[in-house]
């Protein structure tokens, strides 16, 4: 499964941005999909994930209530609405794919996209 990550840009604080995964793999629904971030000198760490149908999510407790996972199984593609935006939400965000949906670490996840810069200023 190839994943290419986007939707990455400046905004200030309180602002919104929306991030895409878009996958290459046609049964993409049968992965589970995962958001995870890095900020620098930091390690990689879990923000949502959502099961292959849609049905599941769960959220780091950190970005519950601003951000949501959501994705169109037609298009391939997995959609982070990030709401309410803090500096401290700046990272590069990553997305990965994984035929188990119950994963939080990084080493878990076999798929991986090239990140995408998200800089928050105060």
């Amino acid at each position: 499964v190839q994943l290419q990550a986007s939707g990455g840009g400046l905004v200030q604080a309180g602002g919104s941005l929306r991030l895409s995964c878009i996958a290459s793999e046609r049964t993409f629904s049968s992965y589970a999909t995962a958001w995870f971030r890095q900020a620098p000198g930091k390690e990689r760490e879990f923000v949502v994930r959502i099961s292959g149908s849609g049905l599941t999510t769960y959220y780091a407790d950190s970005v519950k209530g601003r951000f949501t996972i959501s994705r169109d199984n037609a298009k391939n593609t997995v959609y982070l609405q990030m709401n309410s935006l803090e500096p401290e939400d700046t990272a590069v965000y990553y997305c990965a794919a994984s035929p188990r949906y119950d994963l939080g670490r990084p080493a878990e996840y076999s798929y991986w996209g090239r990140g995408t810069q998200v800089t928050v200023s105060s």
